[in-house]
């Protein structure tokens, strides 16, 4: 990763716990930077116990542990104790960076507060993760965001009730906006002999409501409360539908555009549908979804998955199979994005968080 060279002089503490943090920590570690995690001695990382039933319960480390926390070095310190504070201050003279989502109140309580810390590193970035916002005590979970943000309330299905999603969204969300606030706090400070340390912070519920995007100007333009589709677009039709194909495997399509559905209806040999009134536009096939979607089911029913899917992207209509893990990680894009490393002598296993790529 020579590209990123740059981050090889970079010498961040993190002190965060649990995904969103120590996510960003890992970023960080992972282009080149010297990444060092700094755990309670009493109370270590949470998610080293998060183990599913099948995982060694005497391991130090867990699998969604190991999820985010790739690279980095680990120290114990209990910061509670004067001695073991002063060993933070130390790493911390010449660090740029240091990550941390303590409950309010608890960096004055453990004498690490933002004024403390830039007192001994006037150039010290501060990344901070919380729930509610600076000034709120609440505890915050993944959970409870898509709970609170609306996210759940338009997830799952009429029948299912509210859904969460499957991974801690909330988390993810918000540990990239912390990424884009600090990396431009670290371009603002290269080269800069002047520059004063910065505290950068970002809520979790900032996060997932920022993160609604047409959702929310859906409502915030036609006051339309979204409510539960399962996999359907609001928007778009078909889009989201699940289809047996003949070989019992199930296929789903992204239809978003009069070319699309012409493309889709030649092949299910339905020119005549193509046609017809009720689906001339896309806001017409989506007041019209369920007819249409009974007429392609018949026909989808007919043809294997992957004759479907070779003509699908032979001309660009978007079209994917429904896969799980197994099947994701069978795949060599999939396993190209592992990461391997050992740690406190288990060997632990990742997906990058470097998603993009710099051609030379």
């Amino acid at each position: 990763m020579s590209h990123f060279s740059i981050f090889h002089t970079l010498k961040i503490i993190d002190l965060s716990t649990v995904l969103a943090g120590p996510s960003i920590g890992s970023f960080f570690a992972e282009l080149g930077a010297q990444v060092i995690k700094v755990e309670n001695s009493v109370y270590p990382d949470i998610t080293r116990s998060w183990k599913l039933p099948n995982e060694d319960k005497n391991s130090t480390v867990s699998a969604y542990f190991s999820s985010i926390n790739y690279k980095k070095s680990y120290q114990r310190l209990n910061l509670k104790e004067e001695n073991q504070r002063k060993k933070l201050f130390e790493m911390l003279k010449d660090a740029d960076l240091i990550l941390m989502n303590f409950k309010l109140g608890d960096q004055e309580k453990l004498k690490i507060s933002d004024a403390q810390l830039h007192s001994i590193n006037p150039q010290l970035i501060i990344g901070k993760i919380n729930g509610f916002g600076t000034t709120s005590d609440r505890v915050a979970y993944d959970l409870i965001l898509q709970a609170e943000s609306g996210i759940m309330s338009m997830n799952g299905t009429p029948e299912s009730g509210p859904v969460k999603m499957p991974i801690a969204l909330i988390d993810v969300l918000a540990a990239h906006h912390l990424k884009e606030g600090l990396l431009i706090e670290l371009f603002a400070k290269k080269g800069n002999p002047n520059y004063k340390g910065k505290s950068i912070s970002v809520s979790l519920y900032d996060a997932a409501v920022s993160s609604l995007v047409n959702q929310a100007s859906n409502y915030l333009m036609n006051n339309y409360v979204p409510q539960r589709i399962g996999s359907l677009h609001p928007n778009i039709a078909p889009y989201g539908e699940l289809f047996t194909t003949s070989d019992q495997r199930t296929i789903t399509f992204a239809i978003g555009s009069n070319r699309h559905f012409e493309q889709l209806c030649d092949f299910l040999k339905l020119s005549e549908l193509a046609k017809d009134q009720r689906f001339s536009s896309v806001q017409l096939r989506v007041k019209n979804r369920v007819q249409l979607f009974e007429l392609l089911k018949e026909k989808v029913l007919h043809f294997p998955a992957d004759d479907i899917l070779e003509y699908m992207h032979a001309h660009f209509v978007p079209c994917g199979e429904v896969k799980d893990l197994a099947a994701v990680f069978n795949s060599k894009m999939a396993q190209d994005l592992v990461r391997t490393e050992v740690i406190e002598g288990v060997e632990t296993k990742r997906v990058t968080g470097i998603a993009f790529r710099v051609d030379k």
